[in-house]
This record gives structure tokens, C-alpha cells and sequence, in this order.
């Protein structure tokens, strides 16, 4: 069975990811606790030492993005079909940056961590739930939370079809839209037409299938 402590600590994040402005202020003093070194937070706290490149992510460490990305997604979290899903995946759609993260020649790359984190999102969220449903929605948004660039560019890691059977369209394009607006100096105006023409190719991929 699962510790009832466990059990209560979940209940208290998804009130403060559900009701807070600004939910990064709670899950950054949680994070400062003892508890968050050991394991499941022990993925989270890893976050906090892997670094990205500074050409795209100014605010430095996954951690300092995931706390910016956490504060965009609970300005848009009533635009969506379940918030707690949605927030629970704006907190660990980084969550496999750790693992992945490589440099060379002076480049830092995370390659891959858009599906190392779907299965790491499934380990930590069974540490305090047997909601399988809900387990299975938060990872799949983790998994696709890389397509709006994927789609942009024309990528061969993109997988529409895959993504439109597990994800609400609006849900997914709005954590992607989270996703990009939470560094520093984030362009608005762009990152608005970047999302408008994800979901509107999103859409029409609907209409086609």
C-alpha cells in the first residue's frame, strides 16, 4: 500500500498547483526541505544542478524554467479539460532533462528527454497514487510537451498521429505554449503565433484522420 503521508503530501501539491497565482513559490519551498533529496523528489532535485543552453534558456537550470513554466500553466489551467492533470504535467514535463542531458564540444543537448520523462512520470506519480488514468494522462502530455517545436520544424521525432489518440489538442497545445514562454525573455507575440498555428495544424491533423 501507499504511505498515507505520501498520500497527503499529493493532495497538498495539487491544491497549491490547483488554487495558487503562483504555484512555483510552494513547490520552491518544498524544495528546500530534506525530504525532497530522497526518492521520488529525488528526480525533482536533480533538476536544480542540470543546466541548459544559455542561448535558449537564459534563467539557467531545468529547475529555474520548470519553476517558470509551473507559473505560466496556472495562468491558462482553467482553459483546460483537467487541471490537476495539466499542472502535475507543467511540474514534470522536464522531469527526464537529468538523465539526458549530455555536453560536447561546449553544447549542452537533452536529446530524447520528452520520452525518458514519460517513463520517469509514471515512477514518481505511483509513488502517491494508484490512479492509473490519471498517471497514464500526465505522462502522455509529458511525452508530447516537445511537438510544437517538433511540428514547427518539421522534425522526424514528431508523431501526430500518435499524439492526437492520447492527448487533447488544446490541453497539449497549451503546455507547449507554458513550455516556451517560461524562460527569460521569452518573445509573447511569437510564442502566440507559434501556439496559433500548433493548434491549427492540430485541428486540421483531426479533420484529415
Amino acid at each position: 500500500m501507499i504511505e498515507i503521508n505520501r498520500q497527503e503530501l499529493f493532495a497538498e501539491i495539487t491544491a497549491h498547483l490547483l488554487r495558487d497565482d503562483r504555484p512555483s513559490e510552494y513547490i520552491a519551498g518544498l524544495s528546500e526541505q530534506q525530504r525532497y533529496k530522497e526518492y521520488p523528489f529525488a528526480m525533482l532535485w536533480k533538476m536544480k544542478t542540470t543546466e541548459q543552453s544559455a542561448k535558449y534558456h537564459p534563467e539557467g537550470s531545468v529547475w529555474n524554467h520548470t519553476l517558470l513554466v509551473l507559473d505560466e500553466a496556472a495562468i491558462v489551467r482553467s482553459k483546460v479539460k483537467d487541471p490537476d492533470v495539466f499542472m502535475w504535467a507543467a511540474l514534470l514535463h522536464d522531469i527526464g532533462k537529468p538523465g539526458t542531458t549530455r555536453v560536447k564540444n561546449c553544447k549542452i543537448t537533452s536529446y530524447d528527454h520528452d520520452k525518458e520523462g514519460e517513463k520517469l512520470c509514471v515512477e514518481f506519480l505511483s509513488c502517491f497514487t494508484e490512479d492509473q488514468t490519471f498517471i497514464s494522462e500526465v505522462a502522455a502530455l509529458v511525452r508530447y510537451h516537445m511537438h510544437m517545436l517538433y511540428v514547427q520544424k518539421n522534425l522526424p521525432f514528431q508523431d501526430v498521429k500518435a499524439l492526437l489518440q492520447r492527448v487533447e489538442v488544446e490541453d497539449i497545445a497549451l503546455l507547449c505554449r507554458c513550455d516556451r514562454l517560461g524562460r527569460l525573455g521569452a518573445d509573447l507575440a511569437a510564442e502566440e503565433t507559434n501556439y496559433i498555428q500548433f493548434i491549427g495544424n492540430l485541428r486540421a491533423a483531426t479533420h484529415d484522420k
